[in-house]
């Protein structure tokens, strides 16, 4: 994530803990947990709490053979990406184990058992169809009235980027459920204003 990019989520999720007393926040794709330091630090900021939700095996776009493979984040016990000791690190480093909670899991699992309404949700998972689209259904629901749901990686141009993240965004806004609410470099941010039928 550019830094520019980062500053408007920092930006972004203030507002959220600003507007809403003790916050929940919800990440989905931490990675190694640069997106989870500015989540994290504007959660610290209004006193929220960021769950930042990753398998920690890396997405489809991270696995051997692509493009952005890393093999040093490859644990050689298992032959697997395991970025979570790396995450762990990150949050560590930046001292935001107090307002920072990981949740190692599968997004669509824990999706379906969580509860709490959300006043901000980044969603920045696999960007392939299904994994994409899982997390967005999976997750916008439980963003509450006036809340705030920022998707990555949303490239209008089809030779940028892939078009799962810009379709999820063209989706939230033609629902009428959200509205924009900001944007930078590939990162938007849209703001809940209604539910299905209201």
């Amino acid at each position: 994530m550019p830094d520019d990019e980062g500053d408007a989520l920092l930006a972004a999720a203030e507002r959220a803990g600003r507007s809403v007393p003790e916050a929940t926040f919800v990440e989905v794709g931490a990675w190694c947990g640069k997106s989870a330091v500015y989540v994290g630090a504007a959660a610290e900021a209004t006193g929220a709490v960021l769950f930042s939700l990753d398998h920690h095996h890396g997405s489809e776009e991270n696995q051997a053979g692509w493009e952005h493979h890393d093999p040093s984040l490859v644990d050689p016990a298992t032959g697997r990406i395991d970025t979570l000791p790396r995450w762990r690190a990150t949050i560590v480093g930046a001292e935001l184990e107090s307002s920072v909670v990981g949740l190692v899991g599968d997004s669509p699992t824990i999706a379906r058992h969580w509860s709490t309404p959300l006043a901000f949700c980044f969603v920045d998972g696999g960007h392939g169809e299904e994994p994409a689209w899982a997390d967005y259904r999976g997750w916008a629901p439980h963003v509450a009235i006036g809340g705030w749901l920022a998707i990555h990686d949303v490239f209008p141009d089809p030779a940028e980027g892939g078009r799962p993240p810009y379709d999820l965004w063209r989706h939230a806004l033609e629902s009428g459920e959200f509205v924009e609410d900001g944007a930078c470099g590939s990162l938007r941010v849209v703001r809940r204003v209604a539910r299905h039928g209201t």
